[in-house]
């Protein structure tokens, strides 16, 4: 695995110099999200167990990491024991059970803005959780297009669904819709798959009709693909985990309270609701801010630069909510709250983090020159282990919610709100993933108030630099 850190070799004597360089260069250092590009980056939003993520680099399979982009010609594999979950900008969502490969064989924009989405399943089961937009009248022109591929079929969703293919074997495949309905085709023929309804499909062997010239016999016709459609389907060792997970983005997609954004994407809004809150701060506007931080807690001091091709490196945050934080707006220092992310700047997809209203001793690791190994900062980057049991978990002041699972702790604004009074560690239990969210409670001005013990470190973690405002 290429991994390497970020060390003292930076020092502190760069510190002023960097957050300034930051501020200037932050926006050249911008993917296009406008109607110029075609290119379109979506999420890894969610990691557990062994994941390994192909990011095109030429360089093959690496360990994979919540928050990383992934881009068209991106493969996303789980072991034995690891899920994931990709994040689309409606806030939609791929889910990988354990044993699956994905290969994302299409992003782009098309013409109208319409997203045109393609993925290929390799091996494995899949959940798809899709929400695609209209643009226009004409929603087969205009509207955004998912298209799943395995074997030699295809089954494309234009309208909202919820569904899971088996790609059992070399010879079989299962289709399943929880909600909406989907449309499939390829050699089996075409049809249309309603909701709690099921497809069989049985692949027939390659290979065109054969003549035996020795026997002179007539050319038998190939075999074709053939599916059998039922009104009912068997339920799967992962459709807990997958329900578990529509449920945290039902739950979180809206703010409690009513504070909300106006974003044109919903992809990392649930974990910003979980995770933190928004609130409105004189002379910074509504903003939103992390629970579990202190008054020296920076935004950059756990994370991670990984390279793309076409875009050379890229900040990761290790935090579980920081994908829009770190991608749109610009992060801001507000006296007596603390670090503050501001909402906007929507058309442009930053590749490195906008930073306004600096600390004037503020380090910000700077993006290597040269290279392509992914580089560490402070507690690096963070993937969730796998397993579902119920265990304990230790949450540190200014940790900002480093190796809390999301979903995983019941009303966790509440302990936010305990350790804002009292600075100190909390131990809690981790919620079993079947039980149902709770309603989340409303809690505001959560301010940056606390000491400086470090944050939860993820499995396989690198040290902590020392970043700090």
């Amino acid at each position: 695995m290429s991994i390497a850190k970020f060390g003292k070799k930076c020092g502190k004597e760069l510190g002023k110099t960097l957050a300034i360089c930051a501020v200037l260069a932050a926006p050249f250092l911008t993917v296009s999200a406008s109607a110029e590009s075609k290119a379109r980056i979506v999420r890894l939003s969610e990691v557990e167990g062994t994941v390994q993520l192909d990011r095109a680099t030429g360089d093959g399979f690496d360990k994979a990491f919540i928050n990383l982009p992934v881009i068209e010609g991106c493969k996303l594999k789980t072991g034995k024991d690891g899920r994931a979950e990709v994040e689309f900008e409606d806030g939609s969502a791929l889910r990988l059970a354990p044993d699956t490969e994905v290969d994302f064989t299409h992003l782009a924009l098309g013409d109208d803005g319409q997203k045109l989405s393609a993925a290929q399943l390799v091996s494995g089961t899949v959940y798809a959780d899709l929400h695609p937009k209209t643009y226009g009248k004409d929603k087969e022109k205009t509207g955004d297009q998912f298209q799943l591929n395995f074997a030699r079929e295809s089954v494309t969703v234009s309208d909202a669904a919820h569904f899971r293919v088996e790609l059992g074997s070399a010879s079989k495949a299962t289709v399943a819709v929880f909600k909406g309905k989907l449309s499939a085709t390829g050699p089996s023929g075409q049809f249309e798959l309603a909701e709690k309804h099921s497809a069989t499909l049985a692949f027939a062997k390659d290979g065109a009709a054969n003549h035996d010239p020795a026997n002179n016999a007539a050319a038998k016709p190939a075999r074709s693909d053939a599916f059998v459609l039922a009104k009912n389907y068997d339920d799967d060792p992962s459709d807990a985990w997958d329900r578990h997970q529509t449920e945290y983005h039902d739950r979180y997609a809206t703010a409690a309270g009513g504070a909300s954004i106006a974003s044109p994407y919903a992809y990392g809004m649930s974990d910003l609701n979980y995770y933190g809150n928004f609130m409105t701060v004189p002379g910074f506007g509504n903003v939103w801010q992390p629970y579990f931080i202190g008054s020296n807690w920076s935004p950059f001091q756990d994370g991670g630069f990984a390279f793309y091709p076409g875009a050379g490196y890229m900040f990761v945050s290790g935090y579980p909510w920081g994908w829009m934080p770190y991608n749109y707006g610009a992060w801001a220092y507000a006296p007596v709250y603390g670090w503050v992310w501001q909402p906007g700047n929507w058309n442009t997809w930053n590749a490195l983090p906008m930073v306004v209203n600096a600390p004037a001793k503020m380090i910000v690791p700077p993006a290597p020159a040269t290279g392509r190994k992914t580089v560490m900062v402070g507690l690096g980057l963070a993937a969730n282990p796998a397993g579902e049991a119920s265990r304990r978990l230790t949450i540190n002041p200014n940790s900002a919610g480093f190796g809390v699972p999301r979903g995983s702790v019941n009303h966790l604004d509440r302990l936010a709100k305990t350790m804002e009074r009292t600075p100190r560690s909390i131990v809690t239990t981790i919620a079993p993933p079947q039980q149902p969210f709770p309603v989340a409670s409303a809690v505001s001005g959560v301010g940056a108030r606390g000491t400086s013990p470090t944050g939860m470190a993820p499995t396989g973690s690198t040290h902590r630099s020392g970043v700090h405002p």
